[in-house]
């Protein structure tokens, strides 16, 4: 599916420099920086589920090893 992503000047500027460099169209760039970011955030969103689902079970142990 296609879309249209539109950049501040700065922004622009930044990815232009940044495919550049790496001698990779603009667009491989922002697709792997969207890759990136939905990975990052999805492994974040699913620690945090786990942590809110285990840690009231260790909170005694966790409360005496802090004393």
């Amino acid at each position: 599916m296609a879309m249209t992503l539109r950049l501040a000047d700065d922004e622009n500027e930044a990815l232009r420099r940044r495919a550049e460099l790496e001698h990779r169209s603009m667009q491989e760039v922002a697709r792997q920086a969207i890759r990136e970011y939905v990975e990052n955030h999805s492994r974040a969103e699913l620690l945090d589920q786990v942590l809110d689902e285990e840690l009231p079970r260790y909170a005694e142990a966790l409360e005496r090893l802090g004393q």
